[in-house]
C-alpha cells in the first residue's frame, strides 16, 4: 500500500484470466475445459422474474454446470449470439447479446482459490432494461433448437 499500487492487481488479474476462458468455453461448448474451470461445488442462480426462462432451482456441481453450460454453447455456437465482457457488481462477467444488440442475458462469475465458485445469471427483462432494448428470450430458446451432445 505504500507504493500506492492496489493489494489484489495479481488476483484481478488472475479473475479475469479464468472469466475469459470461462467465457470463451462457454460460447463452444467445451464441456472438458469448463471442468477445469469450476469449483467442485460450484452453484448457478438464475433470476427470469417469471418473464424469461430461468432454471427452477439451484444448479450445484461440478458436472452438472460443466454440461449445462457446454450445452447452451453448443446450441448456440456460430451463430448470432454475441458475448460482451464487463464487470457485473465488482466481479468479472459478461453481457450477452443477439444479432441486433438487443441484451438477453448477464452473468456474473465469483471466482476463489482460482475456480469459479458461484455464477449469477441474470435474464428477466425487467432488470436488463437499463442496458438497452431487451431480447424476447422465450422467442430466441424456440428459434434455436438444442444442439446433439459432443
Amino acid at each position: 500500500m505504500e507504493e500506492g499500487r492496489p493489494r489484489f492487481d495479481v488476483d484481478r488479474r488472475e479473475r479475469e484470466e479464468l472469466a475469459a476462458r470461462f467465457f470463451a468455453a462457454v460460447t463452444v461448448g467445451d464441456v472438458d475445459e469448463l471442468r477445469t474451470l469450476l469449483a467442485a461445488d460450484v452453484e448457478v442462480y438464475g433470476d427470469g422474474g417469471g418473464k424469461a426462462p430461468q432454471w427452477m432451482r439451484v444448479i450445484v456441481g461440478l458436472d452438472n454446470v460443466a454440461r449445462m453450460f457446454g450445452g447452451l454453447g453448443r446450441r448456440f455456437a456460430g451463430s448470432w449470439l454475441e458475448v460482451e465482457r464487463h464487470e457485473v457488481n465488482g466481479q468479472p462477467g459478461a453481457v450477452f447479446r443477439d444479432a441486433s444488440g438487443r441484451v438477453i442475458n448477464v452473468l456474473a462469475l465469483d471466482v476463489l482459490d482460482g475456480r469459479i465458485q458461484v455464477i449469477r445469471s441474470v435474464i428477466n427483462p425487467d432488470k436488463l432494461r437499463h442496458l438497452g432494448p431487451v431480447a424476447d428470450a422465450w422467442a430466441l430458446m424456440r428459434e434455436t433448437p438444442p444442439s446433439p451432445g459432443p
